[in-house]
């Protein structure tokens, strides 16, 4: 399991951009942190997710 947003998700073993395909999260509005660590969008498609990870999905909103 991996913790997203505080929510256990069976995704061990996934590329982060695999997962990111399954939501509704707009990726040129996001941010992505994995155990600390901002992810990098360029390194989305070889970022494996493993057991244990915390992964945390920051979503930027306009306004003003």
């Amino acid at each position: 399991m991996v913790k997203v947003n505080g929510k256990n998700v069976d995704i061990a073993g996934k590329t982060l951009s695999a997962y990111l395909a399954t939501t509704n999260y707009d990726c040129k509005r996001i941010a992505v942190e994995r155990n600390g660590d901002i992810i990098p969008r360029t390194q989305y498609e070889e970022t494996i997710l493993a057991e244990g990870d915390v992964i945390e999905v920051v979503s930027f909103v306009g306004g003003g």
